[in-house]
């Protein structure tokens, strides 16, 4: 394999790159233009369309936990340019392992609608199989998800598999020491691993400015790899630099640290309550620059979301909706005598004591 051209130029973690502004104007920046040269109207269409659905899924997920129907929901309202920007720069090929809020990107990598809330009901013990779609379960535990991608990229390496891995994380996940030990091993070993952090700006209840005070993509730079920030609201923006992080990766230039600035518009999961740790005045800043709007501007100036398209748009959430929730209410319970099961992957006698125990 040969190392990429495409690493990160210039100052691009004081910088972070836009491609569109809050308004729908596009912003003159060739570099990262040229990498998305080939995405034509109908493509942006698909984003925005991935976008909406995206939303609505949320909503109706998080209207289901209040109505009792999921134990726990961890929203993603806000952050669906970031999620869909960077799921439809990989190939099929490439391999996703997600924190618990990529919703958008298991959706975009083709996972069922149907599946997206079994674990979330507790009616399985996962929701899919990731070897079938290319992507993981959601990970709870925080940070985890950075080793798992960096070993897999390791042994895809060796196999001569020339693909990326994409390690999805939150802000309050670069405290974490997995995290940290996935970003030196990676470099390393040169292991094809983009790094993809969704800062929303809270760690739960911390804002990231208790975290770290300078930008979060500086602490990747120390660890002397290619790092970036980037408009994570503009779903063009994301599109482009994540193509070229993960071009990289799979052409044998190893990793590179994406931060994606967006901003979590909802609870950190429907347990939390972020109006007793957040002013309001700070949601309405963000709330000015949804990602939703931006596109939609971008494409009504340019002329392609017509009130049909709109429509088509609207219909597909609708339906998308309707099947999370008929999916949802209708899950039929494990029985208890399952609860064990796959704890290892042989016979244990300690689990076959739990097991009678448990009957």
């Amino acid at each position: 394999m040969t190392r990429s051209d495409t690493s990160p130029r210039g100052d691009r973690i004081a910088h972070p790159v836009q491609l569109v502004q809050p308004d729908g104007r596009r912003v003159h920046d060739p570099e990262h233009w040229r990498l998305v040269a080939d995405v034509d109207a109908a493509h942006m269409l698909d984003m925005y369309r991935d976008m909406v659905v995206a939303r609505r899924i949320d909503t109706e997920a998080t209207a289901l936990q209040r109505q009792g129907e999921l134990g726990l929901w961890a929203p993603l309202l806000g952050q669906e340019a970031a999620q869909v920007g960077s799921a439809h720069a990989v190939t099929a090929d490439d391999y996703i392992f997600t924190s618990y809020r990529e919703h958008a990107v298991a959706y975009c990598r083709g996972v069922p609608v149907e599946k997206l809330t079994a674990l979330w009901r507790g009616t399985a013990h996962s929701g899919w199989d990731p070897d079938e779609y290319n992507i993981t379960n959601p990970a709870i535990i925080v940070g985890a998800q950075g080793l798992h991608a960096t070993g897999y990229a390791m042994a895809a390496r060796l196999d001569g598999a020339e693909i990326a891995t994409v390690a999805y994380f939150g802000d309050g996940a670069t405290s974490e020491g997995d995290i940290s030990e996935a970003l030196s091993f990676s470099v390393s070993f040169g292991a094809g691993v983009v790094f993809f952090c969704q800062n929303n700006h809270w760690a739960i209840s911390e804002p990231v400015a208790l975290q770290s005070p300078l930008p979060l993509a500086s602490r990747a730079a120390g660890f002397g790899m290619p790092a970036l920030r980037v408009d994570g609201n503009d779903a063009l923006a994301v599109l482009a630099v994540t193509r070229a992080a993960a071009h990289r990766a799979r052409t044998g230039g190893g990793p590179t640290f994406i931060e994606a600035m967006t901003y979590r518009m909802g609870p950190h999961t429907t347990s939390d309550d972020p109006t007793r740790y957040r002013a309001d005045a700070e949601r309405d800043v963000w709330a000015a620059r949804d990602p939703l709007d931006r596109l939609d501007r971008l494409l009504t100036r340019e002329g392609a979301l017509t009130p049909s398209v709109r429509e088509d748009i609207a219909a597909t959430a609708d339906d998308v909706a309707t099947r999370l929730r008929s999916a949802t209410i209708s899950a039929v319970d494990p029985e208890s005598s399952t609860l064990l099961d796959h704890v290892y992957a042989e016979p244990h006698a300690v689990v076959d004591r739990q097991k009678e125990t448990l009957r």
